[in-house]
């Protein structure tokens, strides 16, 4: 029986390929670990050793969804931010007629 652990670290920069390939290697890691507990739970060993291994292998396995749920939040935070900077972009053309020449003083 093999047990592996992996951290991977998420930078600000990562592209949406790289966030995806991550996350691919990730989930790879979650189906290996769950194959694990499958073999552990069908093995012959005591049942305290038995007990032992499963609750690390399910706490491996919740630490890489945690770690894929993290880099999906990031991935739609960056999304967002792009839409928010689109946005902006083009909000100061559109505000700038109210800001010169929208309003007129009359003098009599």
């Amino acid at each position: 029986m093999q047990v592996t652990t992996s951290t991977s670290a998420t930078s600000g920069t990562s592209s949406s390929a790289g966030s995806a390939n991550q996350i691919a290697q990730l989930q790879k890691q979650v189906r290996e670990l769950t194959q694990q507990l499958r073999d552990v739970a069908t093995s012959d060993m005591d049942a305290k050793a038995k007990q032992q291994q499963v609750q690390l292998l399910q706490a491996q396995i919740l630490a890489i969804q945690a770690q894929i749920a993290a880099i999906q939040n990031q991935k739609q935070q960056e999304q967002a931010n792009k839409a928010s900077a689109s946005q902006n972009k083009t909000q100061p053309a559109a505000s700038s007629d109210k800001a010169l020449g929208s309003q007129v003083d009359v003098y009599i």
